[in-house]
C-alpha cells in the first residue's frame, strides 16, 4: 500500500511538472516577438540602440563590408522594412531616397540628416557606384557635431512613437553626453595638432574636416580617379610637408593606395567610417589624423 501511494505521488508530481513546462512553453510561444527597427547603415545602429536598448531587434540594411553607394535592398528586405516599426536613414544616399516610394507608411522613415548644414559634393558615376544624391556629400556621421544632431533626430522620432517612455529619454541624455565628450576630445586633438591637412583616397571625412578646422585632401576628385597631374601635385606637396599617412576605406582596394603611399614616403592606413561603433570609431580616426 505504501509503495502504491509513493507511485501515485511520483506520478502526480511528474504530471504537475509536465503541465507547468507545457504552460511555460505555451506562454513563450504565445509571447509576441520584439518589433524590429531598421537602420540603413551600420553607424546609425549605435545611435538608435543607445536610445531604445534591447526593447527592439535592430537590423541594418547594408551589411558590414558592403558599400552603400552600390547597395540595393532585396525584395525580402523590402517586405521586412514594411513590417518594421521605424526605419532610420542618413537621408542622403541614393538607395535611401528610393525607399520613399516603396515603403508603406512614410512616417516610419526617419531622415537623421535633418537640420545639418549639408556640404555639396561630387555625384558622378564611377567604378564604386553612384556616390550621393543631388550633389550632396552624404558622410554626415563622420563628425561628432553632426552626430549630435542625428541623435536628437532619432530621439525625437522614438519619443513621438513612445512619448511615455522615461527610459528612452534617460538613455538619450546619456548618449548625448557621450557625443559631447567625443566632440570635446576631437576638438582638443585638432586644436593641438601640427597637421594642417590629411590625405584620404575617398572623401569620407568631409564633415569632420569642416567642423574641426582641418583640411581633407582627397585622391579621388569629383567621384573619379585623379588625373596624372593632380596626383603628382598631391604627392609632391605631401613629400614637402612630410605627410606620414594616407588613409583609405576598408571597402576600397589597398593595392593602388600602397603605390601612392610609397611614392609619398608615407604609410597606407586603413579606416572604416562605416564601422558600427561610430562613437569609438570617430575618436580613433581623429587620433590617427592628428598624430
Amino acid at each position: 500500500m505504501i509503495i502504491e501511494n509513493m507511485r501515485l505521488t511520483v506520478t502526480l508530481s511528474l504530471l504537475i511538472v509536465f503541465a507547468c513546462c507545457s504552460c511555460s512553453q505555451n506562454n513563450k510561444n504565445n509571447r509576441p516577438d520584439k518589433q524590429t527597427i531598421y537602420t540603413t547603415i551600420q553607424p546609425l545602429k549605435q545611435i538608435v540602440e543607445s536610445i531604445v536598448g534591447d526593447d527592439f531587434d535592430i537590423e541594418v540594411l547594408v551589411p558590414s563590408g558592403a558599400s552603400p553607394e552600390t547597395f540595393e535592398p532585396t525584395p525580402k528586405q523590402f517586405i521586412a522594412l514594411n513590417e518594421s516599426k521605424l526605419v532610420f536613414s542618413v537621408g542622403l544616399i541614393d538607395f535611401e531616397r528610393n525607399l520613399i516610394s516603396k515603403i508603406n507608411g512614410q512616417n516610419k522613415l526617419v531622415d537623421l540628416s535633418h537640420g545639418i548644414d549639408l556640404i555639396e559634393g561630387s555625384c558622378s558615376h564611377n567604378h564604386h557606384g553612384h556616390e550621393c544624391h543631388s550633389g550632396i556629400d552624404p558622410h554626415v556621421w563622420s563628425s561628432p557635431k553632426c552626430l549630435k544632431t542625428m541623435a536628437h533626430n532619432a530621439f525625437t522620432a522614438i519619443n513621438a512613437a513612445y512619448p511615455d517612455s522615461l527610459k528612452y529619454r534617460t538613455n538619450y541624455e546619456r548618449l548625448n553626453a557621450r557625443i559631447d565628450s567625443l566632440d570635446t576630445a576631437v576638438s582638443r586633438l585638432c586644436e593641438n595638432t601640427h597637421n594642417r591637412y590629411f590625405i584620404v583616397y575617398h572623401p569620407a571625412m568631409t564633415y569632420f574636416a569642416r567642423d574641426y578646422g582641418i583640411e581633407q585632401v582627397s585622391i579621388e576628385h569629383e567621384g573619379k580617379e585623379p588625373s596624372a597631374k593632380r596626383l603628382a601635385d598631391i604627392i609632391e606637396q605631401a613629400r614637402r610637408d612630410g605627410v606620414k599617412r594616407i588613409f583609405y576605406q576598408v571597402q576600397f582596394p589597398r593595392s593602388s593606395v600602397e603605390i601612392i603611399a610609397k611614392d609619398m614616403g608615407a604609410e597606407a592606413v586603413e579606416i572604416d567610417p562605416l564601422s558600427e561603433n561610430v562613437i569609438e570609431n570617430i575618436g580613433n580616426i581623429a587620433k590617427l589624423i592628428t598624430e
